[in-house]
């Protein structure tokens, strides 16, 4: 998977700086005069971070904020201004902005910022990729599997299942072996990881 910086801002000379000095650093990078001009190149399956200015004509950077926000996972955000107000810096931040630097930054602090961002958007990535194969698990399941699976992770025995559930404890056992197996766990305690992975809550007596 390619890892992008984009960087956004309707200044060329910014663009160029910021350009020259992360491709140093030997980033892969994107540069767009306006967010529009930055939607209509944007791949969110790509991996990375985008860097854009706060005050642009148009749509500014909140804006294009809240329009990547609509298009599913946020990728990490970047702020740079040189008149940034404190309510637009508290507003970007309150919406998941991972950095607000202030122009003109210095070139050990602009990567620094992108290396955090790239650093966010891996972590993130790999958390929704665990919890697809996790939710991949769960429907595998039956349904029967699925009234069983709360009670396991609870930690209740298969006695105690067999008894809420109203099932043989012979059925019960056949049940957790399989949804052991589906789930390619050996131990309660992976199990209970991955079913929070999938969002299934343990079950109550």
């Amino acid at each position: 998977m390619n890892t992008l910086v984009h960087v956004v801002d309707d200044d060329p000379g910014v663009l160029t700086a910021f350009g020259r000095c992360l491709r140093a650093d030997g980033l892969e990078v994107t540069l767009s005069g306006s967010p529009r001009e930055f939607l209509d190149r944007y791949d969110p399956g790509a991996g990375g971070c985008v860097v854009l200015d706060l005050n642009m004509p148009g749509m500014d950077g909140l804006a294009l904020q809240r329009e990547l926000g609509c298009r599913g996972p946020m990728p990490p955000l970047i702020f740079v201004s040189g008149t940034a107000d404190v309510a637009s810096c508290a507003n970007a931040m309150r919406a998941g902005a991972l950095d607000f630097l202030t122009k003109p930054v210095e070139a050990g602090v602009l990567l620094a910022a992108v290396l955090r961002g790239i650093g966010a958007d891996e972590a993130a990535r790999s958390r929704r990729d665990s919890e697809h194969a996790a939710e991949q698990c769960y429907g595998a399941l039956t349904p029967r599997e699925r009234q069983v699976l709360p009670h396991v992770i609870a930690g209740r025995l298969n006695k105690q299942i067999a008894a809420d559930l109203g099932i043989s404890l012979k059925t019960t056992k056949v049940h957790r072996s399989r949804i052991m197996q589906k789930f390619g766990v050996r131990s309660v305690a992976a199990l209970v990881r991955l079913a929070e992975r999938a969002h299934v809550q343990p079950g109550s007596a």
